[in-house]
């Protein structure tokens, strides 16, 4: 190569083009001094080198950025359904072989569960997308916490319901969301025990059907339901208190299922209930996975005070980083409600 970024060729090499390449090229002319032509050899073997050269400018395939973001992207949720599958299948077995329970120190339990299938959706996340850091519960609970300040980054909470997990109820959930610019852009939720998740995507949200085998059978697009006059809640079982009661009562709320882990996000995103509020306190990677599939479908979800829940909170002088503010998530619209 030379210093002016030229490639200098052989003329007889020059026919074959690397694919994805362009080419432009340019003759010079021989020198009239000593070089007619001029023998070389290498070990045993001589050969003629041409007088006559070609330069060759080698100019790079042009790329489109946000054609480079959405492949990226449609990657991304493959690796989610893999990274969430295997995990799923690692917190069955604990589930049904029998574990132990421990106490982290904010009180809250954790099981070999939480434990494994966080590894394993890390490896993932760092063999696929090792320029992008991850929030994980569990690793937060060990204070390794990445720097995410002013950068997309993912959200993991390798087995949300917990208690859910602990009694046998079936409704805990696998969850991973990535998140930029404070927005949950593509999150998977998937429920090993139910054999059902549900993805999220720019302009998407599906339900997918898994069998015993972890295997993905179907993928049904889903969208949330124009609200009726009287609209269904959803409530956490673990959770509900009196402001939720107020809430309910204000806002024409004609039935309340009460249901377990961020399922509550995709039975709103499916459309079989229409608001789900929660006056009391969650972290980002409780949500980030489920708000991704809500609002993929066409839902929101917003602060008490009516601003749309942003992610990546840190610094807070009120409460830890990563903490949620009280909030409600929507299906269809609805006007005029209380909060």
């Amino acid at each position: 190569m030379r210093s002016d970024g030229r490639y200098l060729l052989r003329k007889e090499y020059t026919a074959g083009r690397p694919k994805g390449l362009s080419f432009r090229t340019a003759v010079a002319k021989p020198s009239r001094k000593r070089y007619g032509q001029e023998s070389r050899g290498i070990g045993s073997l001589n050969f003629a080198i041409a007088t006559s050269y070609i330069f060759l400018y080698i100019i790079p395939p042009e790329s489109s950025g946000a054609d480079s973001a959405r492949k990226t992207k449609k990657h991304m949720l493959a690796t989610f359904e893999k990274a969430a599958l295997e995990a799923g299948k690692a917190i069955l077995e604990v589930y049904r072989a029998g574990y132990s329970v421990a106490l982290k120190q904010d009180m809250s339990p954790v099981t070999l569960a939480d434990e494994r299938a966080e590894h394993i959706i890390l490896r993932h996340l760092e063999r696929d997308f090792p320029h992008i850091p991850a929030i994980a519960e569990e690793q937060v609970s060990a204070g390794k916490i990445p720097d995410v300040r002013g950068r997309a980054f993912f959200l993991v909470d390798p087995l949300d319901g917990t208690r859910e997990f602990i009694e046998h109820r079936d409704e805990f959930t696998v969850n991973i969301a990535y998140i930029e610019d404070g927005i949950p852009v593509i999150g998977i939720v998937y429920a090993p025990a139910l054999g059902v998740a549900f993805t999220g995507e720019p302009g998407r949200a599906r339900k997918l059907m898994v069998d015993k085998y972890f295997a993905i059978t179907s993928r049904v697009n889903i969208a949330v339901r124009e609200p009726p006059a009287k609209l269904t809640a959803l409530a956490s079982r673990c959770n509900s208190n009196a402001k939720t009661e107020g809430f309910l009562a204000d806002n024409a709320v004609s039935g309340c299922t009460s249901i377990g882990s961020s399922l509550k996000f995709c039975l709103l995103a499916e459309g079989k209930a229409d608001v789900y509020p929660r006056f009391g306190r969650t972290m980002e990677w409780d949500t980030a996975a489920g708000d991704a599939v809500l609002r993929a479908a066409g839902g929101k979800t917003v602060t008490a005070e009516g601003g749309l829940l942003t992610y990546g909170k840190t610094d807070q002088s009120a409460d830890a980083d990563f903490a949620n503010p009280h909030f409600i998530c929507w299906g269809g619209q609805k006007h005029g409600v209380s909060a």
